[in-house]
C-alpha cells in the first residue's frame, strides 16, 4: 500500500490515516507531495488522488481517497487491530465523535491551522472559542463513559482525528481550563501528543520543516 500525503508539519488529514496505518501495523509507504505550491495540484493528481487532494491510499488497483473513507479502508482491512471497538455504543460514538471532526469545527480549524512548528499564544474568536468549548465537551463526555485513556477506552480512529487537535491546542496557547476542562480533557490532548505514532509524525515532520 501506498499513503499519498502532504506536509507532515501543516497536513492534519494526512496525519490521521497516517496513524491509523501505523496503529495497525499495517506495510505501507508514504509518498509526500508538498503543498501550498504552484504545480501541488499537478503533483497530486499525478501520484495517483483522484481527487486532487491528499491524502489518498493505493492499495493495488484500489484507490481510497478522504481521510475517514481510509480509516474506515484499514479497520476493514486489518479487523485483528481493532481500529474501532467491539462494542456497537462505543463503535457509534465513536464514529459520530470523528464524523464531527470531519465535517465541523470549522472556525477552530480556519483560525487555528495546524502547524507542527508553531508556539504562540492566540486570542480567539469567539466562534473557535464555540468550538474548542465543544471538543472540551466531548472529550470529557466519552473520556467518563468509557473510562480513558482514549476516548472509547483503548484507541481508535476518533482519536487519530483529534489528535490534530491537541496540536492546534498546544501550538496556539490554547488551555482547556479556561473553556470547562476539569483535568479529564488536557490529559487527554496530552497523552495524544505523547503517543508513540505521534512522536515519530512529529519527529519527521520537524526533520523536514527544517531541511525545508
Amino acid at each position: 500500500m501506498e499513503l499519498l500525503i502532504g506536509d507532515k508539519a501543516l497536513s492534519s488529514w494526512s496525519m490521521r490515516p497516517w496513524l491509523a496505518l501505523k496503529h495497525a501495523g499495517a506495510p505501507f509507504t508514504e509518498t509526500l507531495i508538498r503543498l501550498r505550491g504552484l504545480d501541488t495540484h499537478d503533483k497530486i493528481i499525478a501520484a495517483g488522488s483522484p481527487s486532487a487532494f491528499v491524502p489518498a491510499l493505493k492499495d493495488g488497483d484500489v484507490v481510497v481517497w478522504d481521510s475517514l473513507a481510509i480509516c474506515e479502508y484499514a479497520a476493514e482491512k486489518f479487523p485483528e487491530a481493532k481500529l474501532w471497538p467491539s462494542d456497537p455504543v462505543a463503535r457509534a460514538l465513536g464514529r459520530s465523535a470523528a464524523a464531527e471532526m470531519h465535517a465541523g469545527f470549522h472556525s477552530l480549524r480556519g483560525e487555528c491551522p495546524m502547524d507542527l512548528g508553531l508556539r504562540v499564544t492566540a486570542t480567539i474568536v469567539e466562534a473557535t472559542a464555540t468550538d474548542v468549548r465543544r471538543v472540551t465537551a466531548l472529550w470529557s463526555d466519552l473520556l467518563k463513559r468509557f473510562g480513558g485513556p482514549f476516548l472509547l477506552g483503548g484507541w481508535s480512529i476518533a482519536d487519530a482525528f483529534y489528535t490534530p487537535v491537541a496540536t492546534r491546542l498546544r501550538s496556539y496557547g490554547l488551555r482547556l481550563s479556561d473553556y470547562g476542562d476539569q483535568g479529564a480533557a488536557g490529559a487527554y490532548a496530552s497523552r495524544l501528543l505523547d503517543a508513540p505514532e505521534f512522536l515519530e509524525w512529529e519527529k519527521a515532520a520537524l526533520a523536514d520543516a527544517e531541511g525545508a
